[in-house]
């Protein structure tokens, strides 16, 4: 989450509370985690091992909060076939529900269902459900919670969560649903422009115990995140799948300090402003990519790579360059389509991944091909500077440091690129 002109000054605190709730919710995780038995049954996949992609499997150590190496560790919900999201709508007594409950559900749904059918090529169907159609009225103001940034566990917070659970609990049997959401009455708190309350707990056994097994994997979302851009109605409600990411094992992308290393390109770096998918190494966590898909330079010398869209099913989407146990240099090509509609500069994506860096620390780290240019576009809240970070034809990437070059080319077909590895 970038700031952009159109976001007001005291966002950049706010931002960085995001960044510091995530790894509080982590913090809490690490103690160890324990997978929540559901109808959906496993944690996420596991990205298939393969002789040729074995050196590209980087590793996460378990003191580093959600690593983004592979697999994901296991507490956190499944992210391919079918998993059932429990939607409750909450409010209190000195922030009474707007409206009907469901007008506060129908701002995210169906817009977040189809986000992840659409991010995962259909892999993941996602199915929000909601037995509880009315506002739970919880038993105490929301003044009473001191929830002021959500740093979940703290005693406040405790005591929401499990009155949620009793109060949903006679209608509700919490062992059928993979994780939880709840969308609380948007006037309860501050509004996000001045503080983010919006959080999740993350992989975490030690939770609130409802029907027998912990809310390991809960997503809260507060104030509508509506900076007055005109922008709220279309693409507001992604601050969910944002939040559903961590469920999912995902790191925050932004930092500590507000910034972000990988601007609009990826829901987990910016999720206010113009609509945007997930990185490709993410999909390649979260099961939607095939092994046939992924390409692992790791011996000396040049390799050639054909790669098509990302945002487009089907062929070669990955070519992963590794740099040690716990990093590598990612290739993917990315174009305006999909749920990307911000590119404004089509062409193949280089990034860093680093498996020992922690979430909100800066785990991924995008290349510009166009340092200081200020970038490309001029949607609201989306991030300038790396908007034309893509490589195009002609134009090369070297890290002499470590003898890596990578050369693009156009493709045969449409929308495609041809990359050239090497390896001194």
């Amino acid at each position: 989450m970038q700031l952009s002109r159109r976001i007001r000054p005291r966002r950049a605190a706010a931002l960085a509370t995001v960044a510091v709730l995530t790894l509080a919710v982590s913090t809490a995780a690490g103690s160890g985690h324990k997978a929540a038995r559901t109808t959906s049954g496993a944690a996420p996949i596991a990205p298939a091992r393969t002789t040729a992609l074995g050196p590209c499997m980087i590793d996460g150590s378990r003191s580093v909060q959600l690593s983004e190496g592979v697999p994901t560790g296991p507490g956190y919900s499944r992210s391919t076939g079918t998993v059932r999201a429990l939607t409750l709508m909450v409010d209190f007594s000195d922030a009474p529900g707007e409206g009907k409950a469901l007008d506060r559900f129908r701002e995210f749904f169906p817009k977040t269902r189809q986000w992840f059918r659409t991010a995962s090529y259909g892999r993941l169907d996602y199915r929000p459900e909601t037995p509880v159609p009315h506002w739970l009225r919880m038993p105490k103001s929301f003044k009473e919670y001191g929830i002021e940034r959500g740093a979940p566990f703290e005693e406040g917070y405790r005591r929401l969560v499990q009155d949620i659970v009793s109060a949903a609990d006679p209608e509700v049997d919490f062992r059928d649903y993979d994780f939880l959401n709840v969308l609380v009455t948007p006037n309860a708190g501050p509004s996000a422009l001045d503080t983010v309350l919006s959080v999740t707990f993350a992989g975490n056994a030690e939770a609130p115990i409802a029907d027998g097994v912990p809310v390991a994997n809960a997503s809260f979302v507060y104030s509508r995140q509506d900076d007055g851009s005109g922008s709220y109605a279309r693409t507001g409600y992604r601050v969910l799948p944002h939040e559903n990411g961590h469920v999912f094992g995902l790191p925050d992308l932004y930092t500590q300090e507000g910034g972000s290393a990988v601007g609009h390109w990826d829901i987990m770096s910016e999720d206010w402003g113009a609509n945007n998918d997930l990185l490709g190494w993410h999909k390649w966590k979260l099961g939607w990519l095939d092994a046939s898909q992924v390409g692992c330079a790791a011996r000396p010398g040049t390799t050639e790579y054909t790669l098509t869209p990302l945002e487009r099913a089907g062929g070669p989407k990955l070519v992963f360059v590794p740099l040690g146990a716990r990093t590598l240099y990612a290739v993917e090509v990315r174009v305006r389509a999909g749920n990307d509609e911000a590119v404004c500069r089509p062409g193949v994506l280089i990034y860093k991944v680093d498996a020992a860096v922690d979430t909100g620390m800066g785990p991924v780290r995008v290349f510009d091909s166009r340092r200081n240019s200020g970038g490309c576009t001029r949607s609201p809240n989306v991030q300038a500077e790396l908007s034309d970070a893509p490589f195009t034809p002609g134009e090369v990437f070297k890290d002499p440091k470590r003898g890596v070059r990578v050369s693009v080319a156009r493709g045969g077909e449409a929308g495609s690129y041809r990359v050239r590895v090497t390896r001194g």
